[in-house]
């Protein structure tokens, strides 16, 4: 709230119904700041060689859960190492249990058919059927 002081000698003060927006600026920088350092931290860290593929894109879940297969074969959920015998367990423990959640399996292209096999084998054997698989998107041939 400003105020203007009247040289006249006055006792009238009038007041100015501005809206100070400094404060509504500096909220707004701190939450910009807040998201671009959390949106990197949201995103898988596997360092995983994926196939092109040329396939149109679908629609990403909120919270994806993502099996990598790394080029040395180890199955890696979301950015935890998991072994092939806990494999099921930590998926329940990830999808709370729900057999209809969608699994994205991401493979290594260094990787053997068999490897993903044998990995998509044990996903069916845990409940989960409803697999995607993930790739690089490639630009349609002209």
């Amino acid at each position: 709230m400003a105020i203007k002081l009247d040289q006249d000698g006055g006792d009238d003060l009038a007041e100015t119904h501005d809206i100070n927006v400094t404060p509504f600026i500096d909220v707004m920088l701190v939450l910009l700041i807040i998201f671009m350092v959390a949106a990197p931290l949201a995103t898988v860290d596997i360092p995983v060689d994926l196939p092109a593929s040329s396939a149109p894109p679908q629609q990403r879940p909120e919270k994806p859960i993502f099996l990598s297969i790394k080029a040395d074969g180890q199955l890696a959920l979301g950015d935890g190492i998991v072994s092939r015998q806990g494999l099921g367990t930590a998926i329940d423990a990830k999808s709370g249990g729900n057999k209809e959640t969608r699994i994205f399996l991401r493979g290594d292209k260094a990787i053997d058919y068999g490897t993903v096999m044998t990995v998509m084998n044990e996903l069916r054997a845990s409940g989960y059927l409803k697999v995607a698989l993930v790739g690089l998107e490639m630009a349609p041939a002209q």
